[in-house]
């Protein structure tokens, strides 16, 4: 039976571990060119506040007592959690143990990380690392232990494990875990098919105009910046959820930016690059396909800081091209991270402009596992335990075979954008930044906008997406939605999912808890309310074109989605 005596070696042994785990990771977190260059900081001792301590103790001898009280009784102590739901959890009873002991672990962990003394980061990232050691660990990813593999394994018998080798060894040819049958879908042929043509490419980017499907248009057309740091085709999954369909349908001309998967022929390409010979240059061409003065444009998530940094370059040379900007799940304010905030300091940064600042390629896979180990149980485990363990093939689903489709970035561009704007936020201090010759001031930027962000959004927090609301100077429109990143955008009226939330007072107070309470909840996608914002703005309805781009300088190139999203890492 465990006693004091044990809980407080075993706190001794947490706090000692938590402390050389903190100081390996930091070392390992830089190479030696940076710890010579003095960037290594010394950690300091890691304590454990004496009050959380004693209540923690407390807890965890009452929880013990209760689970051995128990027993191995069929699913007894088993807290809710979807990993031990299944009915061979409940009748198994050492599978049953096993899991109500790694949750008590579990809770009594992450409580002892919570009453670290410290600053929140140092706290936030002993956390983030018990969460990855916590869902690596847990029984369920154990054929030993996994009474539901086991009891597939048995009914099959053996097939399930003679699958999940084969399905393993697939993954470990592919590179990357998969999170569905990839096999099932092909760019082009049931995933980015909105009818349309490419009509410019530079080595950067292929500029896509999509077939009207209305009678007319609206005379100015609408330019979508997706990030380049996955495919653009994340608009345009399905006919039925495609976001740059929708647009078309209703009646706007729509171009839509498809970037290039970089290889070590662009290794050397800057953020500035990328603005001026990119977002810049599909601003002046769709200008002058169309014709019109002005257009609209919309920015997603990195897509929409670089639709940002072109603005406010735009605002310095005294040029207005952009009648207003729709801003998706877009970081303007860097002050709020998220769960990303504990990857960034001065070492981190300064190490990856030592290894890529000045040429060298960010690997699109590695982009992916990081952005899949935020949500490490459903985006790595979940798939391990079911791919390998029960040998099953996971269901066709788009949104995760274009999460699997990942896209490489230049070194360069991506070691500047770390530090100007995830450590040091540079965007929001007037002057501080440099961009294509430009001294940026984000004041300048009077543009309409239109700014959307996800309550569950763990990538931009929901708080991050509504800081641009004080950042940008026009008229301004905010909306909330319900669920994720890329959930809550990519949330078509006509599936009749999910809710939103607006405010028409036109007041945005500096915290979003203030405007949430003079906000009403309303059911259903907030597409169709972007969509009568946007119409305010298009201009009149003229006759819809009869052919692509505009002859002979912007013609044909090939029909969409063209070579360039087509490109693997």
């Amino acid at each position: 039976m465990t006693n004091q005596a044990d809980w407080a070696e075993s706190a001794r042994q947490f706090q000692q571990m938590i402390g050389e785990s903190w100081t390996k990771m930091l070392q390992t977190m830089q190479p030696s060119q940076v710890q010579a260059a003095g960037a290594l900081p010394t950690p300091a001792p890691v304590r454990l506040a004496p009050d959380k301590l004693a209540t923690l103790q407390q807890q965890y001898l009452k929880d013990a007592q209760t689970l051995w009280s128990q027993g191995l009784q069929p699913g007894a102590g088993i807290a809710s959690d979807k990993r031990f739901a299944g009915e061979g959890w409940a009748q198994n009873p050492l599978s049953a143990f096993s899991a109500a002991v790694y949750q008590l672990q579990a809770r009594t962990l992450m409580g002892l990380a919570d009453a670290v003394e410290g600053d929140e980061k140092t706290r936030a990232r002993i956390r983030f690392g018990l969460e990855q050691w916590l869902a690596a660990t847990a029984p369920s990813n154990f054929l030993a232990f996994n009474a539901d593999a086991q009891k597939a394994a048995i009914e099959t018998k053996g097939e399930s494990i003679a699958k999940g080798i084969a399905n393993l060894l697939r993954d470990m040819q592919q590179g990357h875990i998969s999170m569905t049958d990839e096999s099932r879908f092909e760019v082009g042929h049931n995933v980015a098919t909105t009818e349309g043509a490419v009509v410019f490419e530079n080595e950067l980017f292929q500029l896509l105009e999509y077939k009207p499907l209305t009678a007319k248009v609206y005379e100015r057309p609408l330019l979508m910046v997706p990030p380049c740091i996955n495919k653009y085709y994340i608009l345009d999954l399905q006919p039925d959820n495609s976001l740059i369909r929708y647009a078309v349908a209703q009646g706007h001309r729509t171009f839509v930016v498809s970037w290039v998967n970089p290889d070590v022929s662009l290794s050397q390409k800057t953020w500035d690059d990328y603005i001026e010979d990119a977002v810049l240059t599909a601003i002046d061409t769709v200008q002058k396909i169309s014709g019109a003065d002005q257009i609209n444009a919309l920015g997603f998530c990195v897509g929409g800081t670089m639709l940002a940094n072109a603005l406010a370059v735009l605002a310095a040379r005294g040029k207005e091209p952009v009648a207003s900007a729709t801003f998706l799940t877009t970081l303007i304010d860097f002050a709020n991270t998220g769960i990303l905030d504990v990857f960034i300091d001065e070492p981190f940064v300064r190490m990856r402009e030592l290894q890529m600042g000045q040429g060298g390629l960010m690997k699109g896979q590695d982009l992916a596992s990081t952005f899949s180990f935020l949500r490490p149980n459903d985006l790595v485990w979940n798939y391990v335990v079911g791919n390998y363990l029960k040998g099953e093939t996971p269901p066709p689903f788009d949104l995760l075979y274009w999460n699997s489709d990942s896209t490489n970035l230049p070194g360069p561009y991506y070691a500047w954008y770390l530090r100007n704007f995830y450590l040091e936020n540079n965007l929001v201090k007037p002057g501080q930044l440099t961009v294509c010759g430009e001294s940026l001031d984000m004041g300048q930027v009077a543009v309409p906008a239109y700014i959307y962000g996800s309550r569950e959004d763990h990538i931009v927090p929901i708080e991050a997406a509504y800081a641009s609301t004080q950042v940008l100077n026009g008229d301004k429109r905010f909306v909330m939605g319900a669920s994720g990143h890329i959930a809550g955008v990519i949330n078509p009226p006509v599936k009749k999912k999910r809710s939103h939330w607006l405010r028409e007072d036109g007041e945005f107070p500096a915290d979003l808890q203030d405007w949430l309470d003079g906000a009403t909840e309303l059911p259903g996608s907030w597409w169709d309310d972007w969509s009568d914002w946007l119409k305010g703005h298009a201009g009149a309805q003229v006759v819809a074109p009869k052919s692509y781009g505009k002859s002979p300088k912007f013609k044909v190139i090939e029909p969409a989605p063209g070579r360039y999203v087509k490109q693997k890492a």
